[in-house]
């Protein structure tokens, strides 16, 4: 479903832990990263899809989940014609987006990435807010600075005594183990449920090659 422009509707969703990290995804059977996204079928609304794609993507359902806020007008992006199936060049252009701001209110656990019979993503990990826009396909790079500036400001106040309760630590251990946060990895979670791979191993697959833009 495109418009007169030439552009597919679709919403992007950024997910937030309690540390206001964000969900990542590597997709399947490639070293690129991303935030889920999706198209919006004919006849849903952008929250309807969003609660799909988040579903079929990572497996979460909307009591997983809280909506913080949206993008207010859709964010464009063009796709250069060398990612466009050959069918579809000539009247295709790209992506119209709205973006949602999501927190997660469930576990890690409650993600599944194999919900479908199609996933999207192989692994996961929390990485911080300002992702470096250099490992984002090149084309996207100025929809999720303009995703993630929009929606900064409505990014929730981290309670400190609220992470220690989550943790199960008491604040004094902190002062006792200055470096305790820092050995805990961010870490990627696979799909079969492996143990995450060491951050540097991540940091090396994280997107340099194209990834393929299905129209």
């Amino acid at each position: 479903m495109l418009d007169r422009e030439g552009f597919r509707p679709n919403v992007g969703i950024i997910l937030l832990n309690h540390k206001n990290q964000v969900f990542w995804g590597k997709r399947i059977r490639t070293h690129s990263w991303q935030f889920p996204q999706g198209g919006i079928k004919h006849g849903e609304t952008p929250e309807q899809a969003m609660y799909r794609e988040l579903h079929e993507e990572i497996g979460l359902r909307p009591e997983h989940v809280r909506i913080i806020a949206r993008t207010r007008d859709w964010l464009r992006y063009e796709v250069p014609e060398h990612y466009i199936r050959r069918e579809a060049r000539g009247h295709y252009r790209g992506q119209k987006q709205i973006w949602f701001l999501l927190q997660l209110v469930g576990r890690d656990s409650d993600m599944n990435l194999r919900a479908t019979d199609h996933p999207e993503f192989d692994a996961w990990r929390w990485n911080d807010y300002w992702v470096p826009l250099d490992v984002v396909i090149e084309f996207k790079r100025d929809v999720y600075q303009m995703a993630l500036t929009e929606l900064a400001r409505y990014l929730p106040r981290i309670n400190p005594h609220n992470r220690y309760l989550r943790s199960g630590m008491r604040p004094h251990h902190r002062e006792d183990h200055p470096r305790e946060e820092a050995r805990t990895p961010r870490g990627a979670v696979t799909h079969a449920g492996s143990p995450a791979q060491p951050e540097a191993a991540l940091d090396a697959a994280t997107p340099r090659a194209p990834q393929v833009e299905e129209p």
